[in-house]
């Protein structure tokens, strides 16, 4: 039992004095007679007083528990004119004493008891009327401790002794949520409640903890949940909460035209052309499924990412009989997917060429690309026709499908050089023991021979020298064939999850045929730094393809691994990229040679933010960072085994390489290894800058690709260079210009290129 007494200090004289003044007007008001009454029903608590206003408070039990309801505990008072003036009228009694009761055998007695005394304005001495007294009442309800409470006044010598008899809510021992298949998981429920188990329930605590919950279902995406109750509170301490958590009836897909209508000027419903399992499988979100915004958010990316369509528009439609269910209608406008390109350009193997080229990204409406590029320059030509599935149907795993067919003519730039010269051309030869070899096509006044029409009659003239049909045209590499290949992420069958790590494999069949510029046959070259007064060092007359043989046969299979979880794939400012493949080329003949080539990539970013050019670098107080600045690392290795044709070797230097160098100059290699470190930085919105480092080794491989082309054309085999770049970011990708220094010997060369260079 808690007391609170007025203060002793007074006379008992006084005390006699006060306790006969007040008898009299306690009578009329909080006395026990008729004027004041408690009544105690079956299901409710009334505390009733004649001269004010009536209130209760009033639960139910059934089957062992209670039954609340958050907006009962606050009472409502219906508040006139007439009951105003009840209360200026109305008498004040003195309260001697104020004594709570019900909370003897209750763990928490002390607590609960100072809750429910802190609750009230009235204090021991204080002259209260009956309205006050209904008020500290309410007070009691409102700390959100008490299932049920009730006044009793008795008459005391020195006032009237109020006493609180109150029954606290159980204590907690279990949230119930129902359903019990929500999303909420139990372990969550059991986070959000921890601090209130094993202690008294408190309702506004309660409803504190359902706020948390709600707060959890928005940040999760599960914007239309709506939770409710307690429906239910046993006298054990299991509170039942209800959850309407909102779920998708049924998805709609309609397309509409530029202008948002479903119809065209004739009254005609849009057609589509793109097949709707194209839209569908990019869907998460499927019918059934508790409604999750962040979810269908990012299936709009996904069909965004399709480049199909130009606007998706997403519009949630209740249903009227069926209360927390929506239907999804997805209002999509696809964009024109055929285009035709043509242009000029110049580039290392093709020279000054010209480009028309023809592309379909949604054929047949599968979100099939296929492409026909025609590509006409100075030293060779290209035809190409290939097709992309990026997501054969019905595959749970996502697989990628592409082929192509092509027909190309390259000058290779394994022959070439901008300072050591180029292989040229030799029709025919013939090798004798003589260490030098002779050009048919010339008198030699040194042995007194030819000119001859032929290899065959230099031979029959002078078998005891060798002998070779040189004209000195450019040698270019003719390949025609095709290949497929296919790629796949390891998303354990799960199409739309998104993961670092796929696979690829695939094979390719070429003929390969070393052609001049009118399709001669030139299976032999020669330096052209190699040759003197129409002689040449017999060990200098390469053999530009495997076996010297006038057509190669490649076979090829090819695998790769790929780790890629960088956070941008234009221009990544965080993540490792990762791949390493291997192409095996297998013998269908004497001139088809067996060989492995593999390569492997490591490239990581790391954010900085050392310059601030660009004002998003350097963002006001609230405002949000927009710096797009990072620095850099890629590593590089290569090698190849076995029976290597030289237009196959692997080639150093060039924009994608070490750029102080043109393509190919820096070496012609069976092995290598290449670094950069590159720091890039915004400067304006449209515009970004680079500091870069290069460096690149053959390992001393260029003596072992057969004919050693690159020691012929004088290739050094490693450097490094170092330089700055721009970049243009325009929608079709970054565009960069760079300055490259050649191993700093003030030799600076000027690139061109389409995105960063890894």
């Amino acid at each position: 039992m808690f007391k609170r007494n007025a203060s002793s200090n007074m006379k008992l004289i006084s005390r006699s004095l006060y306790a006969v003044a007040l008898v009299i007007p306690f009578f009329s008001t909080f006395g026990e007679t008729k004027a004041s009454k408690i009544f105690t029903g079956e299901n409710q608590l009334l505390f009733e007083n004649e001269q004010t206003d009536t209130f209760q408070f009033s639960h139910q039990f059934k089957d062992n528990e209670l039954n609340l309801e958050f907006d009962e505990f606050l009472l409502a008072e219906e508040k006139s004119e007439k009951d105003e003036n009840k209360i200026t009228q109305e008498k004040k009694v003195l309260i001697s004493e104020i004594i709570i009761k019900g909370l003897e055998n209750h763990p928490e007695k002390d607590r609960l008891e100072a809750v429910a005394y802190d609750a009230m304005l009235i204090r021991p001495g204080s002259k209260v009327t009956s309205k006050e007294v209904q008020k500290d009442l309410n007070r009691i309800y409102s700390s959100g401790w008490f299932s049920r409470a009730r006044i009793e006044s008795l008459n005391g010598p020195l006032g009237v002794q109020l006493l609180i008899k109150v029954e606290p809510n159980p204590v907690l021992n279990k949230i119930k949520i129902l359903p019990l298949e929500s999303k909420l998981s139990n372990t969550k429920l059991n986070e959000i409640f921890i601090d209130d188990y094993g202690k008294t329930l408190n309702l506004n605590t309660l409803q504190i903890r359902v706020k948390e919950i709600k707060d959890w279902y928005n940040s999760n995406g599960y914007s239309l949940a709506r939770i409710s109750g307690p429906s239910r509170v046993t006298n054990d301490g299991i509170v039942e909460l209800k959850i309407q958590e909102g779920s998708v009836s049924g998805i709609e897909i309609v397309f509409i035209n530029e202008d948002g209508n479903m119809e065209d000027e004739k009254g005609r419903l849009i057609k589509s052309k793109t097949k709707r399992w194209v839209i569908e499988r990019e869907l998460s979100t499927k019918v059934g499924d508790i409604f999750n915004r962040s979810k269908l958010e990012s299936d709009i990316k996904r069909l965004y990412s399709t480049s199909l369509f130009t606007d998706v528009k997403v519009t949630l439609k209740p249903v009227s009989s069926q209360p927390g269910k929506i239907i999804i209608v997805l209002g999509i406008t696809e964009q024109r997917t055929g285009s035709l390109t043509g242009g000029l350009g110049y580039s290392g193997g093709q020279g000054v060429f010209g480009q028309l080229g023809f592309q379909e990204s949604n054929l047949v409406g599968r979100s099939w690309t296929s492409n026909i590029n025609l590509t006409y320059g100075e030293y060779g030509a290209l035809v190409n026709f290939s097709l992309y599935d990026p997501w054969i149907k019905n595959d749970k795993h996502r697989t990628s499908f592409r082929t192509s067919l092509f027909l190309s003519r390259e000058v290779p730039q394994e022959f070439r050089s901008q300072e050591g010269g180029s292989i040229r051309g030799v029709k025919d030869r013939y090798q004798a023991d003589t260490s030098k070899s002779f050009d048919i096509n010339t008198a030699h006044e040194s042995i007194s021979l030819g000119p001859f029409s032929s290899i065959n009659d230099a031979k029959a003239g002078a078998s005891q020298y060798s002998w070779f049909d040189y004209e000195g045209d450019s040698i270019v590499i003719e390949r025609t064939g095709g290949g497929f290949s296919f790629a796949r992420p390891l998303n354990g069958g799960k199409p739309l999850k998104k993961v670092p790590w796929s696979v690829l494999i695939g094979a390719n069949l070429q003929k390969v045929r070393p052609i001049d510029y009118s399709s001669e046959k030139r299976p032999y070259g020669v330096a052209t730094t190699s040759i003197t007064d129409k002689t040449a060092p017999k060990n200098k007359i390469i053999c530009v393809a495997y076996n010297c043989a006038t057509e190669n046969t490649l076979v090829s299979f090819k695998s790769a691994v790929t780790y890629n979880n960088l956070n941008n794939s234009r221009n990544p400012t965080s993540g490792d990229y990762f791949n390493i493949g291997s192409e095996q080329f297998i013998s269908l003949g004497d001139n088809s040679p067996t060989f492995n080539r593999s390569r492997a990539s490591y490239s990581r970013f790391y954010p900085v933010n050392l310059l601030k050019f660009h004002k998003g670098c350097r963002p006001k107080p609230g405002e949000k960072s927009d710096c797009s600045q990072s620095i850099g690392f890629q590593a590089k290795l290569g090698t190849i085994i076995g029976e290597l044709p030289p237009y196959e070797a692997f080639c150093l230097g060039g924009t994608s390489s070490v750029r102080g160098w043109n393509t190919c100059d820096l070496g012609v290699a069976r092995n290598y290894g290449e670094a950069t470190a590159e720091y890039r930085f915004p400067i304006w919105r449209l515009l970004s800058g680079a500091l870069f480092v290069d460096a690149g080794s053959d390992f001393g491989s260029q003596s072992s690709v057969p004919g050693n082309p690159g020691e012929l054309l004088e290739k050094p085999g490693s450097g490094f260079s170092y330089g700055p770049g721009l970049v243009i970011n325009t929608p079709v990708g970054p565009i960069r210009i760079e300055a490259a220094s050649k191993d700093s010997s003030g030799d600076w060369r000027y690139n061109i290129g389409i995105g960063w260079k890894f």
